[in-house]
């Protein structure tokens, strides 16, 4: 039986309706013959199937649908038309910062995100200094929040987030906090995480991500399925030559071609590389010969 089963998901956003805008501003249009509802569709028959142990990365560029997607499988959102069903616990990792206050210490905030998202005191204090450890704060614990990094509260918001025991768990855009250093760190995590058999969803602007972590590829645009599919290496390539040429694939063959034509861009790059790392070996070795 699958976790996740999408069949057709399609949401839309309403601007202008009656909701949006007041009933004042309703009768004075009406009255005025000037009310108009306009549709955008955010996403648009979207099908797919998950089990459990898969991970799904989400890519396709801004404004593809993907935040909203993820939203609708966690049931902030309802989908227009269409059947969505979860099979399981949900851990939604979308807004890290969200869920502080700024006034309070990183240790009171710390308990605070922790009950919003269902933990007990007792665990809290059981936890408190493996999540304190883990986002690097030892030296910050009685700072007010608001005067943290952006780095440092990201990091907070991960680490207490990564206490979760989840059946499906989903991740937009959270493996990017903190520094080189950190990100390697939540993504080993993840990746344990991810080990334990949880069903996961990616969004994720890295692809070198989306290759590492998942099993799955769904591609969006413009709200628009374009694939799901397991050939994760091929359609990242055919997806990285996307984004530079912008050419949408319609068929398979396209997809094939794109994927090939990045292999061929990626070796032309990596031969420009190694012309220009040998002319400045050259050029120093006849520097150093002048200098003799």
């Amino acid at each position: 039986m699958s976790v996740i089963e999408c069949n057709n998901v399609s949401i839309r956003y309403m601007t202008g309706d009656f909701k949006a805008i007041g009933l004042k501003e309703y009768v004075i249009r009406h009255l005025k013959g000037n009310y108009h509802v306009k549709e955008f569709w955010a996403d648009k028959d979207v099908t797919f199937k998950l089990e459990k142990g898969d991970m799904l990365g989400i890519i396709g560029s801004n404004g593809a649908g993907k935040s909203t997607l993820l939203k609708a499988v966690t049931g902030i959102m309802i989908p227009t038309y269409g059947e969505l069903h979860t099979r399981g616990n949900i851990a939604a990792l979308l807004e890290l910062a969200s869920g502080f206050d700024g006034d309070m210490t990183v240790k009171e905030n710390t308990y605070l995100r922790g009950a919003l998202l269902g933990y007990t005191r007792q665990f809290l204090d059981e936890k408190y200094d493996e999540i304190i450890k883990f986002a690097e704060l030892e030296e910050f614990q009685d700072y007010e929040f608001k005067q943290l990094s952006s780095g440092m509260k990201s990091r907070l918001a991960f680490s207490i987030a990564c206490l979760v025991n989840p059946d499906i768990i989903i991740l937009d855009e959270v493996l990017s906090v903190g520094d080189g250093a950190f990100r390697k760190k939540s993504g080993d995590k993840m990746k344990e995480i991810l080990d334990s058999g949880v069903t996961g969803l990616l969004v994720s602007h890295s692809i070198s991500q989306v290759r590492e972590l998942c099993n799955k590829i769904l591609w969006l645009d413009h709200g628009k399925q374009v694939a799901f599919t397991d050939e994760v290496e091929l359609y990242c390539d055919a997806y990285e030559e996307f984004l530079m040429t912008k050419k949408l694939p319609k068929k398979r063959a396209d997809i094939d071609k794109l994927a090939a034509d990045y292999k061929i861009r990626l070796q032309k790059e990596e031969e420009e590389k190694d012309r220009k790392a040998a002319e400045r070996a050259a050029k120093a070795q006849a520097k150093a010969a002048a200098a003799k």
